[in-house]
């Protein structure tokens, strides 16, 4: 048997803190679906820069053009406003062991903070486009913006699909599947899973990846 969960919200669903479902589709923590974490990385207006850890994206293109499209970036956002005005973002895929940095990176966002320093990143250039860098990062992937659609239509989250123009990857992580896919490599966010028998919150929970075997 399997449980029925429809786009009206579940009165037995429990919030884990009391604005869960103000931000969040009770489809998400129906499904916990687990996604890449990564840090975008953007100039404010002032020249700050800044960094926004994020999910909810995937990855995907043709043999003409490779695309990151990202869901849920909010639209009240230093990003949004940063992607918007420069046309352009960098996406740094980091491992699990940088996950507090990052953490640092969200209590320490106002306008005038420098968010490398909140997070003791080290600044670098991008090569194909005019954005910061997180140098510690194993992967960086340069985009310009292709597009910027208002998900739901209520001006709350956006869609961000940007086209890759340039990637860099570390050279300890340019073969093989041991560096990018263990302790080392992606670091994934798993959304808070419901209880749907009980309605019971949980937390949400970081992962990397197990290669179990190879296609």
């Amino acid at each position: 048997m399997k449980i029925e969960i429809g786009k009206e919200f579940p009165q037995y669903f429990k919030p884990l803190y009391p604005e869960e479902f103000e931000l969040f589709s009770h489809f998400e923590t129906t499904t916990g679906i687990p996604t890449v974490l990564f840090a975008i990385t953007t100039w404010k207006e002032n020249r700050q820069p800044n960094v926004c850890f994020h999910a909810w994206s995937c990855f995907h293109g043709d043999k003409t053009a490779f695309f990151a499209v990202m869901g849920n970036l909010y639209q009240h956002t230093h990003t949004y406003a940063n992607i918007l005005r420069e046309q352009c973002f960098c996406i740094n895929f980091l491992p699990i062991r940088y996950y507090d940095r990052l953490v640092e990176t969200i209590h320490n966002n106002d306008y005038e903070t420098d968010e490398f320093q909140a997070g003791s990143f080290t600044l670098a250039s991008a090569k194909a486009i005019h954005a910061p860098v997180i140098e510690e990062a194993f992967m960086n992937m340069e985009c310009t913006l292709r597009s910027a659609e208002d998900l739901s239509g209520a001006g709350v989250t956006s869609m961000i699909t940007g086209q890759v123009q340039h990637v860099s990857v570390d050279e300890e992580y340019a073969s093989g599947y041991k560096k990018r896919y263990g302790k080392d490599g992606f670091m994934m966010l798993v959304p808070a899973p419901q209880d749907l028998v009980t309605g019971e919150p949980a937390q949400s929970a970081i992962a990397t990846v197990d290669i179990e075997m190879l296609d």
